[in-house]
């Protein structure tokens, strides 16, 4: 039973309202403002030319982010009815300017609220954007040009320099290099040492073929004077110069 009261409340209160043909709207729902300048706060009325209409008020306030509500201005109107327009729809833009945001915290949603003998319509809103500052241009392009040229052309004399002392330091020192290694690779080779004595043949003996080889040498270098006795034949002469030999070739 209450559902089907409010359908019907809600009906008549179309129909109402349809009949008025009154309304309020706020375009564009969204600025962008810099402190220190002004700001227009959209409000368009819609309403019909009746006597009963055309008298109506209108409020401006705020909604900041933490929701507090600020009254900013209040106005009457009295609209006349032009001629041969009775009964017909009117939209009049009532908009508001601020002239000047103080600070950042102006950020919030403005409307307007019209109210009429027994209609009070309040708008969507604007929300408005405060910044503290926009794009500045700047008047030093030129200065700054100017700038960046002698600095270029400061560092380009000064690597200049640079490479200049580079190569008057650095190239006596490489022809110094150049004509010691020109003087030793065209000095002729010096002669070349001696080559050691070979090792003496007692080198490569051991302690009983020296002693052995020296009483050979002794005896071949002074061989005994003394005759072979009488009784010796010359086959005992032989068997000993054979068994000599065997030595040395077993030597």
């Amino acid at each position: 039973m209450t559902s089907n009261l409010k359908v019907i409340f809600l009906f008549l209160w179309l129909l109402q309202c349809g009949g008025r043909k009154v309304d309020v709207q706020q375009k564009p729902p969204i600025q962008v403002a810099l402190l220190k300048e002004g700001v227009s706060i959209p409000c368009k009325v819609m309403f019909p030319y009746v006597q009963k209409y055309t008298k109506f008020s209108i409020s401006y306030y705020w909604i900041n982010s933490l929701g507090q509500k600020t009254s900013i201005y209040h106005r009457s109107e009295n609209v006349p009815i032009p001629p041969g327009e009775e009964n017909k729809t009117a939209t009049i833009p009532y908009d508001h300017t601020i002239t000047s945001l103080e600070n950042t915290s102006s950020t919030g949603t403005y409307y307007c609220d019209v109210k009429w003998d027994d209609i009070q319509i309040m708008g969507k809103g604007v929300f408005v954007l405060a910044r503290d500052t926009g794009y500045v241009e700047t008047f030093y392009v030129w200065e700054i040009l100017i700038t960046l040229t002698v600095l270029l052309a400061v560092l380009s004399i000064t690597a200049t320099a640079l490479l200049l002392w580079k190569r008057k330091v650095l190239c006596p020192r490489r022809n110094r290099l150049n004509i010691l290694r020109n003087k030793v690779e065209t000095q002729p080779p010096s002669a070349s040492p001696p080559p050691p004595p070979p090792p003496p043949l007692y080198d490569s003996l051991d302690l009983q073929q020296v002693d052995v080889y020296s009483s050979l040498e002794n005896y071949t270098s002074n061989p005994s004077p003394r005759k072979s006795p009488p009784g010796k034949t010359p086959k005992k002469q032989a068997s000993l110069q054979e068994s000599s030999d065997t030595l040395y070739e077993n030597i």
